[in-house]
């Protein structure tokens, strides 16, 4: 139960980070919700309550525990982490239901256009921690210490994708599409991003031994984070969509496309020394294509107007 509130403050920190980008929309942010036959919301988000959609939701759903029961219309993605996600007979939903630690039971006639992401995945942390780090290295046969940190890790990269890429697919297809048109533009804006960041982080630590750079340097951490993230999920959608594309897929949910992404990159991570300077060329590539489509909501923000 600690792990599972634990995760679900951190990608509500995420969000944090995010929903600013969305201003100009409504989101129903509360503990219970319900949405009534004749009512109509943009996006819904409860933490720790229940969703009750009878009525229609443009946009997507996304409940941190609790339950989701969806018997009208939502545009786009269902997302319950640690939930129980019900479709009722009526339900429609536009995009991709994720149900992730919870539970998830559909009724026939339920309509799903998207992907369906069943894992229950409440105790495979504490499980890793349990038995790989406090019973000692070799518990786990054969698997390494070093191993278990990558496989934990990626597990925490699958979250974050299915987080981001649910919430905000719009943008992260847009960002992606931007590596395309604008791939060396991107890398040199990653680069100078990367370099002026790293100054700034030794300047502020320089500015800690007078505690006015503490602050600024908890700021750059936080920053730093939300442009890593999300510009990680949208090199695995890139990745993704690639690869679907070549494999002929007629059509192609912003989840699907970065789940498979992020199973391309987790394997190419795992190759010594080989996946070490893959990685750091994607770090160059994520802050580039964040910087300059500001967070996938603009071609290039970095334009003189």
């Amino acid at each position: 139960m600690r792990t599972k509130k634990l995760l679900a403050l951190g990608i509500l920190f995420l969000l944090a980070g995010l929903l600013p980008l969305h201003s100009q929309q409504s989101f129903t942010i509360q503990k219970d919700i319900f949405v009534a036959k004749d009512e109509v919301q943009e996006n819904v988000i409860s933490l720790g309550g229940h969703v009750v959609v009878e009525g229609k939701v443009r946009k997507s759903v996304v409940a941190f525990g609790g339950s989701i029961t969806i018997s009208g219309e939502v545009g786009e993605s269902v997302v319950g982490i640690g939930s129980a996600v019900s479709l009722k007979s009526t339900a429609h939903v536009g995009q991709d239901v994720v149900s992730l630690g919870g539970g998830l039971s559909k009724e026939p006639g339920c309509t799903i256009n998207g992907d369906t992401v069943y894992v229950k995945a409440a105790e495979i942390g504490p499980k890793l921690f349990r038995h790989g780090f406090f019973k000692g290295i070799f518990a786990v046969p054969l698997m390494p210490l070093i191993l278990i940190i990558k496989l934990f890790t990626l597990f925490l990269w699958f979250l974050v994708a299915l987080a981001v890429a649910g919430i905000f697919p719009k943008q992260t297809v847009f960002a992606s599409g931007q590596i395309r048109k604008s791939f060396w533009p991107i890398v040199g804006t990653g680069l100078l991003a990367l370099i002026v960041f790293g100054a700034l982080v030794i300047f502020s630590a320089l500015l800690c031994l007078v505690l006015i750079g503490i602050p600024i340097l908890f700021a750059l951490f936080c920053a730093g984070l939300l442009i890593k993230l999300f510009g990680r999920v949208v090199l695995f959608t890139f990745f993704g969509e690639s690869i679907l594309k070549a494999l002929n897929a007629r059509k192609i949910s912003p989840i699907g496309a970065a789940i498979v992404g992020l199973i391309l990159v987790g394997f190419i991570g795992f190759i010594p020394i080989l996946g070490f300077l893959f990685t750091s060329c994607l770090s160059i590539i994520g802050w580039g294509v964040v910087i300059r489509t500001k967070f996938g909501t603009t071609e290039n923000w970095l334009r003189r107007k």
